[in-house]
């Protein structure tokens, strides 16, 4: 589908432009949450901006690479430093949203940004870049937040006390978090044994 669409991107639209949208989109998302607290409504608005999101964060490095005018150093650094303003804006406007306490939206915050810093120390280590896990990865990730706006739209109440009244969006987020943590440490378990045997000096 990225390909398709690169081919049929508007010749002045450039790399940097479907950047901007992805931010713009990250932006409309954390007004949209901020908003639905007064209607349920803009939460409709927040998945459009994910949407939105979605569309020039992942177009714009295959826009790049089908003109044939890749800034590899530049393109890095630009898109993945927009990109960590981009999971703060999506988490901390799912915070304000009615239906999800926002220091569970920081935990799953967390979580992302543990596997973001996994996937650039494995890049730098192993000089592979690998964004997706066990088949998930970005673009699924941000279906899974959409899925959770409509679970918010139709109302949510708290199934559990632990501490603090907790939705089902809560425990959803949650579990995420547990789960990154859970790869994050069986990740170390499988690449540190590996690394120490290809790093050990020959005798």
């Amino acid at each position: 589908m990225l390909g398709w669409l690169a081919a049929r991107m508007p010749q002045w639209v450039t790399p940097d432009i479907l950047t901007s949208v992805g931010f713009i989109g990250s932006a409309i998302a954390l007004a949209s949450y901020a908003l639905s607290s007064a209607s349920p409504a803009f939460l409709w608005l927040a998945s459009l901006g994910i949407a939105l999101n979605w569309f020039g964060d992942s177009l714009d490095g295959s826009l790049a690479r089908y003109r044939r005018i890749e800034r590899p150093r530049y393109g890095f650094f630009l898109d993945h430093n927009v990109d960590v303003l981009n999971n703060l804006m999506i988490c901390l406007g799912l915070g304000l949203a009615p239906g999800v306490r926002f220091e569970v939206a920081c935990l799953a915050l967390i979580g992302y940004f543990m596997l973001t810093i996994l996937t650039f120390i494995r890049t730098s280590v192993m000089n592979m870049l690998q964004i997706s896990f066990i088949g998930i990865g970005p673009t699924e990730l941000r279906i899974a937040v959409i899925i959770l706006n409509g679970i918010l739209f139709f109302g949510v109440s708290p199934l559990v006390e632990f501490g603090a009244p907790l939705t089902v969006v809560d425990l959803l987020l949650l579990l995420w978090f547990a789960g990154t943590v859970v790869f994050f440490v069986v990740m170390l378990m499988v690449e540190l044994p590996r690394l120490r045997r290809e790093d050990t000096p020959a005798p």
